[in-house]
């Protein structure tokens, strides 16, 4: 996890890249504003279905009741704070930007991460779609690099930009020499 704008990531491989320094530095783009409704759902989805079934227990069973009501409550009051927080911050954070020589990510709410993947080392370029995603027409944009730190994500695109940012990044990746290794 990088803090400063200033660090450098490591250069491609000589042969393979441009040999240039790419600076560690803000993306610029912001995700789809869709996403913090997603990112709500997601996380209600997570919260409600054990606090309901909590609240339901506690109901039908009398002599376990305070006890099933105050560990609904012990979940549900940091959980729906979470779900009310925790999308519009994520939003304020995730950022993303492809330039001619790489893809800068910054994601994470609490803890974040940025990350260069430069194109000369990509891989893989991949767009995922789960149901939910879909309902809300979004998609996921997965860079696969060369690098042990494993694959370069953005999360809430539009499902148009990420399924042409996807064609645009392959089209890059396949003209370059070498096997981004």
């Amino acid at each position: 996890m990088a803090d400063s704008a200033t660090t450098e990531a490591h250069p491609p491989p000589t042969g393979g890249g441009t040999g240039v320094r790419l600076a560690l530095r803000p993306p610029t783009r912001a995700v789809d504003r869709r996403s913090v409704a997603w990112w709500t759902v997601r996380a209600l989805g997570a919260v409600l279905p054990p606090v309901l079934a909590l609240v339901l227990l506690g109901t039908l069973i009398a002599p376990a009741r305070f006890w099933l009501l105050l560990s609904a409550a012990v979940i549900g009051v940091p959980g729906l704070l979470y779900a009310a927080v925790m999308p519009s911050w994520r939003y304020r954070v995730h950022r993303w930007e492809t330039t001619d020589d790489a893809v800068f990510t910054r994601a994470g709410w609490v803890w974040q991460q940025w990350r260069i993947a430069p194109l000369t080392r990509i891989q893989t370029v991949d767009t995922v779609r789960g149901p939910l995603q879909r309902t809300f027409g979004l998609a996921t944009l997965i860079v696969t690099t060369a690098s042990a730190a494993g694959a370069v994500r953005i999360d809430g695109l539009a499902h148009e930009l990420a399924r042409d940012l996807a064609e645009e990044l392959t089209r890059i990746t396949q003209a370059g020499p070498g096997d981004a290794t």
